[in-house]
């Protein structure tokens, strides 16, 4: 009967721990939006894809920034996302340097979330 307890409790935290895990950490599941503009990199390599999302009557509109690959199949990842936001401003300032709203990203490894500033 004990291990049945610790097995139900352990299963019960990693249920929960996964649920917060997806509601406030995985960007990959974030709404899709209406497009914004995009913008390439200078060397043609990455498309950086921005999108508006409207987050209802109880929430604020947010920009979602999404990373195309070029050479890769067009692969795509989100790298930016930010609540109270309706427009995106985006300059490139090197191949894998971008500016997004005043938020400098070195892609393809770092990525802004508002949630976790």
């Amino acid at each position: 009967m004990l291990k049945l307890v610790i097995f139900v409790s352990l299963l019960f935290i990693a249920l929960g721990s996964y649920g917060v895990y997806c509601a406030f950490f995985d960007m990959n599941r974030l709404p899709t939006g209406e497009f914004l503009s995009k913008k390439t990199s200078p060397d043609g390599k990455y498309t950086l894809n921005t999108y508006v999302v409207n987050g209802g009557a109880t929430t604020s509109y947010a920009v979602r920034g999404e990373l195309v690959f070029n050479e890769k199949n067009n692969k795509s990842k989100n790298i930016y996302w930010n609540d109270r936001e309706e427009i995106a401003n985006i300059t490139w300032t090197d191949n894998d340097t971008v500016m997004i709203n005043g938020q400098e990203l070195d892609v393809p490894h770092q990525k802004f979330d508002f949630r976790h500033q």
